[in-house]
């Protein structure tokens, strides 16, 4: 059952803040802290909750290690690369830390949650002053503390599942969008990934919390929500209110405002009917949907232990097409998995064809200790395996280009995001990236552009203004 961290608790991290900021006050300093983000959009939402706590312990955000007071390296541990970066950027901060030596270096996220991991920073990183795993993120406050006054190193990694903490402060990185997590954990537990493992079963929050942040968001001029979870179809099974995600988005849409709400990832497994229906029904609800299959193979779709086969991923896919006809797929797939034959990879290359999607994640297999995929026989050379990725790749990007290119001719309502040198950025319903001339003056809008070139990863358009034509370079 998932349970909330009480309020008294969370008050009392709070207080840590307010001595944090008195400890700097009383030197007459203002610090600077520095926050690194690796990994998924759960991360990249963490990580706004980690700043928005160092603001409140006074500190102000810089975009760079060097001269930060705090640096917090929040990790990912999906992927052995990613693992590795993480190890060679610590080693960088060795040199910070040596010209400025009151600088204290904290790890998190994924890979504070494995026993090796933490072990490792132990035994060889005496530079790192502190490593907390997802679960106790909440407690960041008294883990600075404590290194801070003590100067001892502090280790929270011990499993707590099951709790959600409420009303942690947060420092968004855009007032445009928004990601508002709505569970987390996962209790899927396929063969080949360690999320299960450093992020705990699966806990929702409850949905008044949620709407009561969506609406704070929509009144602060927030244009995007993009709900997250690891599985957010999973969403309210281990809540008491008889509510699912359909239900959740469904009443996050009859929201009042001008904004559009997109959500990931969607399991395949629990992805309805009902679902496919409310996003269909709803015009604040994005037509777009990332979908993961990660292999065409029924075999290898067990071996990974993913509860659906090819032609179940295929009937929802079907469906969810037939009521919303513009919808826009995304996927994950994995090349190479152990054990996967030439035929079994010829299989997600008829999948994709048959699908057409409009764009993929694309990864090769990564070996994670403590996963069972780690110990299955892999004997696919790895240079074999690459062979595969460039294929099922160049497959994709010319399917990509062809979709892009049915848009041009086409006037679309688009939400302008930012600025690339010469040209505006916004993204279509469908999450697409389309560049444009403009005003900055227009960023934080919707505005309806017309389509007039395409490339395989993004689009170029008009914006009619004033009845003049603007032009943005192609690239």
């Amino acid at each position: 059952m998932t349970t909330l961290v009480e309020q008294k608790a969370l008050a009392a991290q709070l207080a840590c803040c307010d001595e944090i900021r008195s400890y700097w006050a009383a030197q007459g300093k203002t610090p600077l802290a520095y926050v690194e983000t690796y990994g998924c959009q759960q991360n990249e939402a963490d990580s706004e909750k980690i700043r928005g706590y160092l603001v409140q312990c006074g500190y102000a955000i810089t975009d760079t290690s060097e001269g930060a007071d705090v640096v917090v390296m929040n990790t990912c541990a999906i992927r052995e690369h990613a693992e590795q970066r993480v190890f060679g950027n610590l080693g960088a901060l060795t040199h910070t830390k040596r010209r400025h030596s009151a600088q204290k270096i904290f790890l998190c996220g994924c890979m504070a949650g494995e026993p090796t991991v933490a072990e490792r920073i132990r035994r060889s990183f005496p530079i790192v002053d502190g490593v907390f795993s997802t679960h106790h993120l909440w407690q960041f406050p008294e883990i600075l503390r404590a290194v801070l006054l003590t100067g001892r190193r502090q280790f929270y990694t011990e499993n707590e599942d099951g709790s959600i903490a409420e009303g942690i402060p947060q420092l968004r990185d855009s007032r445009i969008k928004a990601w508002v997590s709505i569970m987390y954990g996962c209790n899927n537990f396929c063969t080949y990934c360690i999320v299960p493992y450093v992020r705990g079963r699966e806990r929702s929050r409850r949905a008044a919390d949620i709407l009561a942040e969506c609406r704070e968001l929509i009144a602060g001029g927030c244009k995007e929500i993009t709900l997250l979870g690891q599985n957010v179809n999973s969403y309210g099974k281990d809540l008491l209110e008889n509510i699912d995600f359909a239900d959740l988005l469904a009443q996050i849409a009859q929201l009042d405002g001008d904004f559009r709400i997109r959500f990931m990832t969607s399991h395949p497994r629990d992805a309805s009917r009902k679902l496919f229906d409310t996003m269909a029904r709803y015009p604040k609800i994005a037509k777009q949907l990332h979908l993961p299959f990660q292999s065409g193979s029924s075999r290898v779709l067990k071996a990974m232990n993913r509860h659906y086969d090819r032609e179940q991923y295929l009937e929802r896919v079907r469906y969810a097409k037939s009521v919303m006809p513009d919808l826009v797929l995304t996927s994950d797939v994995i090349v190479g998995f152990p054990g996967e034959t030439e035929a079994e990879f010829e299989e997600t290359v008829s999948l994709i064809r048959l699908v057409r999607y409009d764009a993929l994640f694309t990864f090769l297999f990564s070996p994670r200790i403590g996963t069972p995929a780690a110990k299955m026989d892999d004997p696919t050379p790895k240079a074999e395996k690459s062979r595969r990725f460039d294929k099922l790749c160049a497959i994709q990007n010319e399917i990509s280009e062809q979709l892009h290119a049915a848009y041009v001719g086409r006037t679309l309502r688009c939400l302008v995001d930012g600025r690339e040198g010469a040209c505006l950025t916004a993204r279509t319903e469908g999450g697409r990236l389309v560049r444009f001339a403009g005003e900055d003056s227009q960023i934080g809008n919707f505005a309806d552009i017309t389509i007039t070139g395409s490339t395989t990863w993004s689009l170029t358009g008009i914006l009619e203004s004033e009845g003049e034509k603007k032009l943005c370079p192609r690239r």
